[in-house]
């Protein structure tokens, strides 16, 4: 039977689920809760940093943790191996996560996230082309597996603000007398960072016991054993010869997504700052009396992604789905995403503007449409680039370009980190607008070049 007939998936790619998942956590966790400690003062158990040098701090931390994958990806390509490039990196950052735990300055903040940039670099392009090399070229079931992994990526993302959450805000919280005699709360954020750390090291011990079971040599040697059907002997010949005009080809329409994906994020990546920051000021979080900690929106849309993604999962190897090609697909990802923003201009509008009065306080449901639709906007445009860029790339270059591919929220953060640092001085109301317009466009933008990117795709879609 040949590999487009296979049913099912196979059991390696529940383990990378699985791997990503607890990844996924530590990370989500702690980025749920940063730029609140970085922003609360000392007595409620942050680091005093002022709202918009958090917001950059933020940003560039952001950016660089997808800045090192093209750098992790080319190591692992050249001489470590997509296995032990994962294993390198999530051990480096559940040390960074306990760093932070440990050391609650700014010494501890700058090691604790150096540590972490260093080790994504390492993990996350790596799972991702483990994942591609579960199927060989032409295999239709690629999309819907990267529909199933993003599962593992968002069901993590799901728990971890609602476990750090808790742990932070009321299991380890305390009122404290300040010194004006104002009771205020001082946040347990250290024992959100442990948290994170766990959930790393449960992800890592899945991941080495059960990797030889499960993955086969996928990924055991430079370049991967398995990479698109071609064994490590293969690649080691491939290696060796000149790009051809299609690899040529793929690689510049690799390289044209990479463009777009970065105003997506860009525009994505704001629910961890400027939307965060928003929530906590500005939306009424009451519900039935209880105040909803600010960390647990971060839930909102990977929960979204794991209600949404199994149907987005059989709409892609639907009949209807299989004429959608990679550009048209990615393309309304963007059009939704700047949809979302409207929302949040509701909420402002609701305020009556960007008042700085924090008793005026908008609906809840503002925020969560918003988190709606960029979900969709997400689903159609994440897990479809990661598996396109599998499939386009060359073999030898798989982990390379798959660097190249998340580079792309590198960029995207460190100018999301500038806007939500602009918010202040010009105002949420314009952020979200100018924001909104611009993605639109984009979206619009890369459906217009569908047919040539198409073209220059040589049969990807």
């Amino acid at each position: 039977m040949s590999s487009k007939k296979k049913q099912g998936h196979p059991k390696g790619l529940y383990l990378l689920f699985f791997t990503e998942m607890w990844e996924r956590f530590s990370y989500y966790g702690m980025r749920g809760i940063l730029i609140l400690y970085l922003t609360k003062s000392f007595l409620e158990g942050g680091l005093a940093i002022d709202a918009q040098q958090a917001s950059l701090i933020y940003g560039f931390f952001t950016g660089f943790v997808y800045f090192t994958p093209i750098i992790g990806g080319w190591l692992a390509d050249k001489y470590l191996g997509q296995r032990n490039a994962v294993t390198i990196g999530g051990f480096t950052m559940m040390a960074g996560q306990l760093m932070l735990f440990a050391v609650n300055n700014y010494v501890g903040l700058y090691i604790g996230l150096f540590l972490i940039i260093i080790g994504n670099g390492f993990f996350k392009p790596n799972i991702s082309t483990l994942v591609g090399g579960l199927y060989e070229d032409g295999d239709d079931r690629r999309d819907a597996a990267f529909s199933i992994f993003y599962m593992g990526i968002n069901l993590g993302a799901f728990m971890a603000p609602l476990v750090v959450g808790f742990l932070t805000d009321n299991l380890f919280a305390a009122n404290k007398v300040n010194e004006f005699g104002e009771v205020v709360m001082s946040y347990g954020y250290r024992y959100g960072f442990l948290a994170a750390a766990i959930g790393m090291f449960i992800g890592q011990m899945l991941f080495n016991t059960l990797g030889n079971k499960y993955l086969g040599d996928i990924g055991s040697k430079p370049g991967g054993s398995v990479v698109n059907g071609m064994t490590a002997e293969e690649l080691a010949v491939n290696n060796k010869k000149p790009l051809t005009k299609e690899e040529k080809d793929r690689i510049i329409v690799i390289f044209v997504i990479f463009v777009f994906a970065i105003f997506f994020w860009a525009g994505f990546e704001q629910a961890g700052s400027s939307l965060s920051l928003y929530t906590d000021k500005y939306i009424d979080r009451t519900v039935f009396g209880f105040e909803i900690p600010t960390p647990w929106f971060q839930s909102v849309n990977p929960l979204f992604i794991v209600t949404f993604a199994p149907l987005f999962g059989m709409l892609w190897v639907s009949k209807f789905g299989k004429k959608l090609t990679t550009p048209i697909k990615m393309g309304t990802g963007m059009i939704v995403l700047g949809l979302g923003f409207f929302f949040m201009l509701g909420a402002v509008a609701e305020r009556g503007g960007d008042v700085t009065d924090v008793n005026v306080k908008a609906s809840l449901i503002w925020l969560v449409l918003t988190y709606l639709l960029h979900t969709l906007g997400e689903l159609c445009l994440s897990p479809v680039g990661l598996s396109v860029v599998t499939k386009l790339s060359p073999p030898r270059y798989a982990s390379l370009l798959m660097g190249v591919w998340l580079l792309s929220s590198f960029v995207a953060n460190i100018i999301g980190g500038f806007l939500a640092s602009s918010v202040e001085a010009m105002g949420a109301g314009k952020i979200f607008l100018y924001v909104a317009l611009f993605v639109i466009l984009c979206g619009v933008l890369l459906i217009a070049l569908n047919k040539k990117l198409v073209r220059m795709m040589h049969g990807v879609r």
